[in-house]
């Protein structure tokens, strides 16, 4: 019996008790390192004069033994002497896998996947005896090494028809925390193939259960069947492939019953390689919007997954995103994470410019599609741009779009300013519930009268991103409710009129900074504006947080306007000179109706109501 050296042994009880998150880590390592040697092995009948092999001879085979409780995986690859199998297996992190790999790194035609040497401990954590069956790859002579991982190894001649690898796990008892019996159900390997083997490029052959018809009845029997796709479609030639199969991958790894939006199928060579497939859904997933959401595509590297979700090759404003993408790429020990992430980050880049693109793309030659993908999404992107104090305005300003109030359609930031009329210096905005309560604001009224163009945000995030914006092709964002919208309001600045919007002021207290007149109101008596950089739609939003109540509440900076040319401010002058009690009431009166109209619940309904029933009296 040899025993492991020190450190070796070090990293083995690490790596069966820390090193893998899942157990069922160890079926994608041992099918890796059985495709490893195959590689090697046709590698071999390329470059160094072996005849009489094909890619079809290769294979990897899986058996279970329930009775037993072996789990068998063998591989009719390379094969390994006594020596190989002392330097490979007697020293953890010694596979022989990267050496091979760095010899040969200018051959296309073969892809080691296992770096490590590592990965074939694993299947300790399931087993608590291996055995590996190896015979060389032209040799007569085969050896078996032992081990139960913890009082070392020994390696001793034995019989093999054949060259290649025998692996043979006797898996652990049962227990109450781990049931390791189901790594011999059919089933259970079936799903593990595919989950991380899926694409190995060698079939993978287990005996499966069928059922026939005899005699009328229905029996059970075995028979061998390929378990692996072997071929990505990711890999494959775009112009080879159909959007249903685009679709039914889709509808298959991400369990969507609908068809996806938009298929992006891409891949970059250069300083970062890759090969990717993404897809939009055509409706976001139920918890999208919520904290439970995971953003992140499927990593693999040359067809092996590495993780389900890979949160660092996606931005969170496109989250929405589904998708994987395959790529040679350093991992870390257990493989399970990646060792040096500027590699990542080259890749996220490159894939954020692609769906940026695609999106683009969409936008401008089928308008129809993007409105569904907006409608959808539209409110990530805004988000997007809200995030990070607009780091990300460059990136993401081209692709929202709001409803116009002169078109009454969606238009882009671009259709806007194209559009403008020849006067305009503001890209004019306002904020409501809904478009219909918006195009009944007064001060859109005024706006759209003066004959420019206002844009409706319905969503509560609007607002802020549009600040964080703060211009768009040098044209300065405004909202409508603003004290400046930049039209000229004349009004006749006389001692009565300033002495009746003082009087006002006084009646109202600090529910507004002041109180103008205004002569662009049109058919509306009044409204609100705010001052400074907090408006009254920003003050609904932040004030219906959870966490935002009772003095914690947020204010904006409010100014009442009266329409000098309505009927109520004869009324308001004839009060002001009769009855200044009753100017009293019908100023708190026209605010608590501006603050209506803004869409802002009053904070007493019953005292608005007897104060309009006093003033009818």
């Amino acid at each position: 019996m040899k025993k492991f050296k020190t450190e070796s042994q070090r990293v083995l009880d690490l790596m069966i008790n820390s090193i893998y998150t899942h157990k069922e880590i160890f079926i994608r390592e041992l099918l890796s390192n059985c495709s490893d040697a195959i590689d090697k092995l046709y590698y071999k009948s390329l470059t160094g004069g072996v005849s009489g092999l094909s890619r079809d001879d290769f294979a990897i085979e899986i058996a279970a033994d329930k009775e037993n409780r072996t789990l068998k995986i063998s591989d009719n690859g390379i094969g390994m002497t006594a020596e190989e199998l002392d330097n490979n297996l007697g020293v953890i992190a010694r596979s022989g896998s990267l050496q091979f790999k760095n010899e040969n790194e200018k051959n296309d035609d073969v892809n080691i996947i296992g770096q490590f040497g590592v990965g074939f401990y694993s299947a300790f954590m399931v087993a608590k005896k291996v055995e590996v069956l190896s015979k060389a790859y032209g040799s007569d002579e085969a050896n078996l090494w032992v081990s139960n991982g913890s009082d070392g190894y020994e390696i001793k001649k034995a019989e093999k028809d054949g060259h290649g690898t025998e692996i043979t796990l006797y898996l652990k008892d049962d227990t109450d925390e781990d049931y390791y019996g189901k790594f011999l159900d059919e089933y259970e390997l079936k799903d593990l193939i595919r989950k991380y083997s899926d694409y190995i490029r060698y079939p993978i052959k287990m005996a499966v259960t069928k059922y026939e018809e005899k005699d009328g009845k229905e029996e059970e029997v075995k028979e061998t069947a390929v378990i692996n796709s072997m071929t990505p479609l990711w890999k494959k030639n775009k112009n080879e492939i159909t959007k249903e199969e685009y679709d039914k991958f889709y509808k298959d790894m991400f369990y969507d019953g609908e068809a996806p939006l938009l298929t992006i199928h891409t891949s970059a060579e250069g300083a970062v390689e890759y090969k990717a497939l993404l897809f939009i859904p055509a409706h976001p997933q139920y918890n999208y919007y919520s904290k439970g959401y995971e953003k992140g595509l499927r990593l693999y590297t040359n067809g092996v997954l590495i993780t389900d979700m890979c949160k660092d090759l996606l931005p969170d404003y496109f989250s929405f995103v589904k998708g994987l993408v395959d790529s040679e790429l350093t991992l870390n020990i257990s493989r399970e994470t990646i060792q040096h992430n500027r590699q990542l980050q080259k890749i996220e880049k490159s894939i954020e410019k692609k769906i940026k693109s695609e999106l683009k793309n969409m936008l401008e030659n089928d308008r129809e599609k993007y409105l569904e993908f907006f409608k959808a999404f539209g409110l990530q992107l805004k988000y997007g741009i809200y995030e990070n104090w607009g780091a990300n305005k460059e990136m993401l300003q081209d692709l929202i779009i709001f409803r116009s109030v002169k078109e009454d359609k969606m238009v882009t930031l671009s259709e806007y300013v194209k559009n403008m009329a020849v006067d305009q210096k503001y890209i004019y905005y306002s904020t409501g519930s809904s478009v219909e309560a918006i195009k009944a604001l007064p001060q859109v009224e005024k706006v759209v009268d003066a004959g420019y163009d206002v844009l409706c945000m319905t969503d509560n995030v609007d607002e802020f991103a549009v600040r964080f914006l703060g211009t768009y092709e040098e044209k300065e964002f405004r909202s409508v409710a603003g004290e400046d919208i930049g039209i000229k309001d004349e009004v006749e600045d006389t001692d009565e009129n300033k002495a009746v919007t003082e009087f006002m002021k006084e009646a109202l207290g600090d529910k507004v900074a002041k109180v103008k007149l205004s002569s662009i109101l049109k058919n509306h008596p009044v409204c609100l504006t705010s001052e400074g950089e907090l408006s009254i739609e920003m003050e609904k939003v932040l004030n219906s947080m959870p966490n935002v109540q009772g003095d914690n509440k947020i204010k904006a900076t409010k100014v009442l306007e009266i329409n000098v040319n309505h009927p109520v401010f004869e009324t308001i002058k004839k009060y002001y000179a009769e009855d200044k009690e009753k100017l009293k009431t019908l100023s708190e009166v026209l605010y608590d109706q501006a603050l209506l109209i803004e869409g802002v619940t009053l904070e007493s309904p019953t005292k608005y109501a007897e104060q309009v029933c006093s003033l009818l009296k």
